[in-house]
């Protein structure tokens, strides 16, 4: 068994570069192999214990599991979280969302300082946790804040909580349904969200991999109104936010601009569309004044 037949294994699914990624991540993570020992041929030199482990890792990966189940953890803006089937795989996407909110750079970055009023903590509030990589990430890296964050699945709940332990990060986690709000008002400085999204129409075009193993609960959007979920959250929202505080969606860019165009309507202002690295327009920010 060498790193060259274990990629070579994984070609029928995957791109040759990736089937490289994909093999390099598990003998990092699962076995503590640097690049320099995989080139060098040490997986040749793997006990008899660890290369059954590999050869059970390598089948499910040939079945088109993701490899984030398979191993157990995800990277997520330089942490690993773990995952499983029933939450989310953490995507690159969402890490850009969470740099825009945390950004030093951006005159509307979620500080305390930059916030009318100045209110210290801040008090910040993620509906649809998912695995927990926006609220963790969020306490972790805004420390004054006060973070706050939703789910409807226990499975979820379970799987954030432990993650927050893991990483060291102190979020409230509540099991709340985002279609079926609290009666809030002026509570939350931000509020963020990236819920179930896309459309059915585009199920087609979707890799098996994501349709067959993460949880469509976690994907998507109601048939009869995709952007149901940002539709009822900006309600909540419009009274929650305290004056001046943020909102901010991760999108699905075929939605953006009915969001928008909601948002404005009910009452959002200095909405702010930004595209992810794929140039696909995908987060928005805006203010209730």
């Amino acid at each position: 068994m060498t790193y060259e037949t274990l990629w070579h294994r994984l070609t029928n699914l995957y791109e040759a570069d990736e089937a490289k990624a994909i093999v390099r991540w598990v003998l990092d993570v699962r076995f503590g192999m640097s690049l320099a020992d995989i080139l060098c041929g040490k997986v040749t030199e793997l006990s008899a214990n660890d290369q059954e482990e590999l050869e059970k890792i390598v089948q499910r990966l040939e079945k088109g599991e993701p490899v984030q189940y398979v191993i157990g953890v995800a990277d997520f803006c330089g942490r690993q979280f773990h995952v499983s089937p029933g939450v989310l795989i953490p995507r690159p996407e969402t890490a850009e969302l969470c740099r825009w909110i945390t950004s030093h750079g951006d005159r509307h970055a979620v500080r305390p300082s930059d916030l009318t009023a100045c209110l210290s903590p801040c008090e910040v509030l993620d509906i649809g946790t998912g695995s927990g990589c926006i609220a963790i990430t969020l306490a972790l890296e805004i420390p004054e804040a006060k973070v706050t964050a939703w789910d409807i699945s226990d499975t979820a709940l379970r799987i954030a909580r432990q993650n927050a332990e893991a990483l060291g990060a102190d979020v409230t986690f509540k099991h709340q349904d985002a279609l079926n709000p609290p009666a809030d008002s002026r509570r939350w400085d931000v509020i963020v969200s990236n819920p179930p999204y896309i459309c059915t129409e585009e199920r087609d075009g979707m890799a098996k991999n994501v349709l067959d193993y993460e949880p469509h609960e976690a994907l998507f959007g109601p048939e009869e109104d995709p952007a149901l979920f940002y539709k009822c959250i900006g309600d909540y929202a419009i009274q929650a936010l305290k004056p001046g505080g943020y909102l901010y969606y991760e999108l699905n860019p075929l939605t953006v601009d009915d969001v928008s165009n909601y948002l404005h309507k009910i009452g959002f202002t200095e909405i702010e569309i930004r595209e992810d690295q794929y140039g696909k327009r995908r987060f928005l920010k805006t203010k209730k004044i």
